[in-house]
């Protein structure tokens, strides 16, 4: 399946939100595309480190949406 990963950061203050990095990939499934983004949260060059990530389907429906723990991996999905 076709899938968008957002990157993005979280302002504390007002919970506002900044897409920092968006890719497209082909996944087999959900788990599928967590790993491909967990591999480009630490591989894409983006302007600030994402805090958090969505994943969405081709139709964009959301598929995943979680926080990026400093290496120690992510929180369990919310979708």
């Amino acid at each position: 399946m076709k899938i968008v990963i957002e990157f993005y950061r979280t302002r504390a203050e007002d919970d506002a939100q900044a897409v920092v990095g968006r890719e497209t990939a082909l996944a087999a499934d959900v788990e599928d595309a967590i790993e491909i983004a967990r591999l480009l949260a630490t591989t894409l060059e983006m302007p600030q480190q994402p805090d958090a990530v969505l994943i969405t389907g081709a139709d964009g429906a959301m598929l995943y949406r979680g926080a990026i723990a400093a290496q120690a991996g992510w929180e369990g999905p919310t979708a």
